[in-house]
């Protein structure tokens, strides 16, 4: 597999898939508007159909009662997919944020725990050398936690990648795929866990150039801003994940892409990291 399969999937599914096809052609429309967030830079997407995962009910009640749409049983008849590793799929995401968007569900339905499949991360960002693999933690913005998967978009996309120590993160670049392993463990086990959690409450972006892995790590505390469930002027439908922390925020409601400023992204990070 090559970056040349993964184009013929893009290219088959926009042409033979409607809700993907329309999905796309609507991304090209979406409005962007950039902040200075202390001396970083922040893009704002105005993206209606990211409500679907931004408002997503992750309780586990709500995952129990509907089915699991990254299931190969419950995905649409449309949807095709290329095997990855014998443990995984890479689809096309019909909800876009990147110009090429990828979700790469497990086969096998079992939680959203990056453990023992961090170096299944490096293996895809090494393959998907265009790409920036990302992972969203189980209570870290996973419209999914009950089904383990990565997702992975376009590069040149995020602000991140021009300068990632600039965003915070807890970073590591190596050549070695057993050495980045090793430190990631190390990371994995130093990091605050609470008592109801089965892993550390973490957002990681990695990609490959230049013969290296860049693996970048944001440690959370928090799922949601208080923004999120704010009555009145003071709401804010925002549901931070991998890619709000690299440098996107995603705000499906026209209303809050208008109103959110540079001081409110930089309290929202304040809060959740």
């Amino acid at each position: 597999m090559n970056d040349t399969t993964i184009n013929q999937l893009f290219d088959e599914q926009l042409s033979n898939w409607e809700l993907a096809q329309n999905n796309y052609n609507a991304l090209k429309q979406v409005k962007v508007k950039t902040l200075a967030v202390e001396g970083r830079e922040y893009k704002v997407q105005f993206n209606p159909a990211r409500i679907i995962s931004s408002a997503a009910k992750v309780d586990a009640q709500s995952l129990r009662e509907r089915k699991c749409f990254l299931c190969a049983e419950n995905r649409p008849p449309e949807q095709k997919g290329i095997p990855f590793n014998g443990r995984y799929t890479i689809l096309v995401n019909p909800y876009p944020i990147f110009p090429r968007h990828l979700t790469i569900p497990s086969i096998e339905h079992t939680p959203q725990r990056i453990a023992s499949r961090f170096g299944d991360m490096l293996d895809l960002a090494q393959l998907l050398d265009d790409y920036i693999v990302f992972y969203n933690g189980p209570q870290c913005g996973a419209s999914a936690p009950d089904h383990f998967h990565f997702q992975a978009g376009n590069k040149g996309f995020l602000p991140i990648e021009k300068n990632w120590n600039m965003y915070n993160p807890i970073s590591i670049e190596s050549n070695n795929k057993e050495e980045l392993l090793d430190r990631f463990r190390q990371i994995y086990d130093a990091m605050e866990r609470k008592p109801e959690d089965d892993e550390p409450m973490m957002n990681i972006l990695t990609w490959y150039e230049a013969a290296k892995w860049i693996v970048c790590i944001f440690p959370r505390k928090k799922h949601r801003p208080s923004c999120y469930s704010a009555e009145g002027e003071a709401n804010l439908l925002i549901s931070p994940a991998a890619v709000d922390l690299g440098g996107v925020f995603i705000t499906p409601l026209e209303k809050d892409f208008e109103k959110i400023t540079a001081e409110d992204i930089a309290e929202i990070l304040y809060e959740i990291n």
